[in-house]
């Protein structure tokens, strides 16, 4: 990616989805994404294993909504393509993979090229109307069947002025009888000594960092049907058969859950 940047890629600005991807190990990222990581490592040395949860949930939310039947996607604040992408684990469903970032949007198109069943659309999870009302999101999704609507690891990056709750209330509303939201944020409440110098390090990144509390990221499924085993640390939500749960009782540190929208929409 080094090689040749695209146009609109500021490289001397480190960018949360670059340093998302240096968390797993990626090589798409550049040595500002790579030394402010490395910052916040120092302080929150768990942000790595988070990350790798972030993506082992993802895995087992894309299964759980393929055997309820969901064969449509709309993938909020994507990110930068990596493995075990939505339409790699949903094969042969509809995904529309949406961010308002100039290295995501570039990066994206040019690894999944011409994909029929994948869309690639510029969109800014903070007006969740003009997402909705999007002519390459309407003519791939179809809002009168179910949908599975993925907002991981974004929401954190949305400021409380925004107003996350009305947010995702946008979406659900536009989601049919059946669909399900899956949601991941990053949470305050067991570290709360390590985020004030995490956020510092987010704040000369592309988009500031807000760690909010448990409490207020359960807020976030106001109006759907929670799925068992509700909002808890991502590890625990429905892990693997014999699969090590680290961290365990160390209180909410990157939540994640699933909420289904009932036959009252």
């Amino acid at each position: 990616m080094a090689d040749q940047i695209p146009k609109g890629v500021q490289t001397h600005i480190p960018n949360v989805a670059r340093m998302y991807d240096y968390y797993l190990g990626g090589k798409d990222n550049f040595p500002a994404d790579r030394q402010a990581a490395e910052r916040a490592l120092e302080i929150a040395p768990e942000i790595r294993h988070g990350a790798r949860a972030n993506r082992a949930f993802l895995r087992r939310t894309i299964g759980l909504l393929v055997s309820a039947g969901i064969d449509q996607f709309l993938d909020l604040g994507a990110g930068l393509p990596t493995r075990d992408n939505v339409h790699q684990i949903a094969a042969g469903a509809r995904i529309v993979y949406v961010d308002n970032d100039p290295t995501v949007l570039v990066h994206g198109r040019a690894i999944l090229g011409k994909n029929e069943n994948v869309t690639i659309v510029e969109g800014d999870v903070r007006r969740p109307g003009e997402i909705l009302e999007h002519p390459d999101v309407r003519e791939a999704i179809d809002f009168d069947r179910p949908v599975g609507v993925l907002l991981l690891a974004i929401m954190h990056f949305v400021p409380d002025a925004h107003d996350p709750p009305g947010i995702v209330a946008t979406l659900r509303r536009a989601m049919a009888p059946g669909s399900h939201l899956a949601l991941s944020h990053v949470a305050l409440d067991a570290r709360p000594e390590a985020a004030e110098g995490v956020v510092k390090i987010y704040d000369q990144a592309s988009a500031p960092l807000v760690i909010r509390t448990g409490r207020e990221i359960a807020r976030l499924f106001d109006g759907f049907d929670l799925v068992e085993p509700g909002v808890v640390n991502l590890p625990e939500w429905r892990p693997a058969p014999g699969a090590a749960v680290p961290y365990r009782g160390a209180g909410p540190y990157f939540l994640g859950g699933v909420g289904v929208v009932s036959g009252g929409g």
